[in-house]
């Protein structure tokens, strides 16, 4: 029996072959994301509450605390700042959802940390247990008042990230349980 005639030094052809696929596996989705783009498609990464558009900066917006002081948007260090604005007479309902934006907040654990609740506002006068994790403010210049809803006993709520910018707005009668889902997106 003789030996093929295969010289040691010349690389197979199936060898060449498994290379090149090698190297398309590794090139096809570097080029599929570049088609995707040019295209212009996007991911749509949908969260629960509606986009800010035009996005819009709250370094503006004047909080004065009750007890004194103003609001610092930017703080020593980066975190996020949950916005509950209440609408007329913040009753039953209202409370209902501020404990719910407080156990939102709570379910972050370790994280729960890097994101501040701002009630901006009358603060309700028969839970004042609930107002324990928030502080408590009045928009002087009235620059929340967009987002502020006018049917009583409801709040709504604006995300904003550590460098004053509006993520995201949630009017009254929103799913709290998809507000803890958005932050659990965004403080991590």
């Amino acid at each position: 029996m003789t030996a093929p005639n295969v010289s040691p030094d010349k690389p197979s052809s199936s060898g060449r072959l498994k290379l090149v696929l090698i190297m398309l596996v590794f090139l096809a989705p570097i080029v599929a994301a570049g088609l995707l783009t040019v295209s212009g498609w996007q991911p749509t990464g949908k969260g629960n509450g509606q986009p800010i558009e035009p996005q819009r900066s709250f370094a503006d917006v004047n909080i004065e605390l009750v007890g004194g002081g103003t609001y610092a948007w930017r703080d020593s260090e980066p975190r996020l700042t949950l916005v509950a604005l209440p609408g007329p007479d913040c009753g039953k309902q209202c409370i209902a959802m501020l404990e719910l934006m407080r156990n939102a907040r709570i379910t972050l654990n370790r994280n729960a940390d890097r994101l501040r609740l701002l009630y901006v506002g009358k603060p309700p006068v028969s839970q004042p247990a609930v107002m324990s994790d928030w502080l408590v403010g009045n928009d002087v210049a009235n620059k929340l008042e967009a987002f502020r809803p006018t049917q009583p006993d409801t709040v709504s709520a604006v995300l904003v990230e550590s460098n004053t910018t509006a993520l995201s707005y949630y009017p009254s009668g929103f799913d709290p349980s998809g507000l803890r889902k958005d932050m659990q997106k965004v403080i991590r």
